[in-house]
């Protein structure tokens, strides 16, 4: 999911009363919520290589182990510096280091369970194995978990300073129904991969993708054989597109000997869940069937050239 969701979940699940349980807490859950969005950096390295290595060893079960401790060890030693500069706030709780632990590993268990929901996919087990991973339930920008959490948030906030009783109760609630809201997606999902998976080709590969802000609504990405096509469901109403079947032309002998030794070209088929090839006489043009039709996401494109002699 994109950093605004993961830093809302951090804030919701603070103001949801776990805020009050150490110092520091409301940083340690919103920070913890991103860290393993340090991959980032490897955006520097430009073009497609990025792909292969995000969403990677800092989403794996190492990294849950040590960024959470690290996380606690640097807000622990923020709070006995400011102490000794005599810059610590006052109003600041004191900072109970088991509690303060304890919130950063929830909040960074919440970054890969709901990077997992979207269809952009995850490696849970690296380095351990370098299987991509996809929940197939959320579009990875989601304007109804932003509305959702963020008027839980600032309703709470608000009960909170006007100092009125159960002040957590609006962020208990946008939690509760983030998870009913996920819940749901599922079941969406769910029923239409069933519906597609019953209309002829009777496709081997039924790949469930999200329509940003219309979440009743699922694209079903497909495949049989070295043919693909589309659908388009909303709730268990599904229409293909087009009739007629697409190649994929990945089987063309060209594809593996182009794109030996070429970075870009063995990073994209790594990473790419579902490649498509456009075929010329000189030049094949890679793209991922996932992102074909979104506006913004073209650069997910590798154009392979035959080596030179």
């Amino acid at each position: 999911m994109d950093n605004l969701t993961h830093s809302l979940i951090g804030a919701a699940l603070g103001q949801a009363g776990l805020k009050r349980k150490t110092g520091l807490a409301m940083p340690a859950l919103i920070i913890a919520a991103n860290i393993p969005d340090i991959d980032g950096l490897c955006m520097l390295l430009g073009d497609m290589q990025h792909l292969s290595l995000r969403r990677g060893i800092t989403h794996g079960p190492i990294a849950m182990a040590v960024l959470p401790l690290v996380l606690a060890g640097v807000l622990s030693w923020f709070d006995r510096w400011q102490t000794q500069r005599g810059t610590r706030p006052d109003a600041r709780l004191p900072v109970n280091f088991r509690w303060l632990l304890a919130l950063c590993y929830l909040g960074t268990f919440t970054h890969p369970l709901f990077d997992w929901f979207n269809s952009y996919g995850i490696r849970l087990l690296e380095p351990f194995s370098d299987q991509w991973f996809y929940g197939d339930t959320l579009f990875i920008i989601d304007p109804w978990i932003w509305a959702m959490l963020g008027a839980g948030v600032w309703l709470s906030r608000r009960r909170e300073k006007a100092e009125t009783a159960k002040w957590q109760r609006p962020a208990l609630a946008a939690v509760a129904g983030l998870i009913l809201y996920t819940s749901a997606n599922m079941v969406i999902s769910s029923v239409a991969r069933t519906v597609a998976a019953s209309d002829a080709p009777y496709a081997e590969i039924n790949v469930t993708s999200p329509v940003p802000a219309a979440f009743w609504r699922r694209q079903i990405l497909w495949r049989s054989g070295d043919t693909y096509g589309f659908m388009s469901c909303a709730w268990a109403q599904c229409q293909r597109y087009p009739i007629e079947p697409l190649l994929t032309n990945m089987k063309d002998p060209r594809i593996a000997l182009w794109a030996k030794g070429n970075r870009q070209a063995e990073s994209f088929l790594f990473w790419s869940r579902m490649p498509v090839a456009e075929l010329h006489d000189d030049r094949i043009v890679l793209r991922d069937q996932r992102f074909m039709s979104m506006p913004g996401r073209s650069g997910f494109v590798v154009t392979l050239r035959p080596p030179a002699p």
